[in-house]
């Protein structure tokens, strides 16, 4: 059987459709995990479908070992709670307590192999959204040199969908009435829609356990854009020019916090990304997902696409 978390989440959701979609692992051997009431009128069809739905909360260990049971694999998606990881947050005290939480639960119910979403940074890497990720990692593979489990590290690559978020919080979108964007850097990113993603992430779990068993490997189109190929596009589409101004981090921060009112913490946190970007860290020449792709009759959904669909 195996355990999915993060199924009520972007890719944790998109990777449950893709499995029911393609038929690519038997329903009745699926467990969905949850942090919600698992009798929940959102899970009525999964529950029609024979799938199990189970209770499972990162503060609660005891309610992860019940919700592994049985389970010879798990699919563990990254917490959301990225405040857990502001202000440098030491070892085991970020997103990666949680996580040690539900991988030493599923080794204590006999899990025998965990699938791990990473991000598409390089490890070691300079942006701080990767920290937590580096160190479940490193905590993963100790535990398979130990033999205590199989692992499978997939670096997830950077959503298509967030691209306003790189883009200088352009959460507004249609109400957007800047024509300057701040940033702290620049530098290409592979990105990557979240159902071609999720489409490759189903497939490697639908796969022999054996054939993605201690490796590490994106999931990103190789095609790569630039925050400055995002201001061609945001311009093309909304017909007027929208220039990109790089600053240092110090003055980006400070200008999403006084001018923007966003929370200092998680503004200083995710400005270390641009320096990640700088360094090239997320452009992507790993071909695993385009060959899944390709042997699907499928192409990468394109950046340009993504944007033009969410700004209209």
């Amino acid at each position: 059987m195996l355990a999915l978390t993060g199924a009520t989440g972007k890719l944790g959701g998109a990777v449950l459709s893709a499995i029911i979609d393609n038929e690519l692992v038997c329903l009745k051997d699926l467990v969905v995990c949850t942090s919600s009431d698992p009798t929940d009128q959102r899970y009525t069809s999964l529950r029609a479908q024979n799938i199990t739905i189970r209770y499972a909360n990162f503060d609660e260990p005891e309610s992860l070992a019940h919700a592994y049971d049985g389970c010879t694999s798990l699919f563990l998606v990254s917490t959301p709670r990225i405040e857990m990881d502001y202000k440098d947050a030491p070892l085991w005290k970020g997103r990666e307590a949680d996580h040690r939480v539900a991988i030493d639960a599923a080794i204590q119910v006999g899990v025998k192999h965990i699938y791990y979403t990473s991000l598409a940074f390089s490890n070691p890497s300079k942006a701080g959204v990767m920290r937590a990720h580096a160190r479940t990692e490193g905590y993963l593979k100790n535990l398979e040199n130990e033999s205590k489990c199989k692992v499978t590290i997939i670096r997830e690559g950077l959503y298509n969908e967030s691209w306003p978020l790189y883009f200088g919080y352009y959460f507004g979108l249609k109400g957007e009435t800047r024509k300057e964007v701040l940033v702290a850097g620049d530098g290409k990113i592979s990105w990557t829609s979240i159902a071609d993603m999720a489409y490759g992430t189903a497939k490697v779990l639908a796969a022999p356990s054996e054939e993605w068993a201690g490796k590490t490997f994106y999931l990103s189109q190789k095609k790569s854009w630039s925050l400055r190929d995002i201001a061609g596009i945001v311009s093309k589409v909304g017909g007027e020019e929208i220039k990109l101004k790089m600053v240092s981090r110090k003055e980006y921060e400070d200008f999403y916090v006084n001018e923007k009112g966003m929370e200092r913490a998680s503004v200083e946190w995710w400005s270390s990304t641009y320096d990640a970007l700088k360094e090239e860290e997320c452009d992507i020449d790993d071909s695993t997902l385009e060959s899944m792709l390709s042997e699907a009759g499928r192409k990468p959904k394109p950046l340009e696409e993504t944007i033009k669909e969410m700004l209209r």
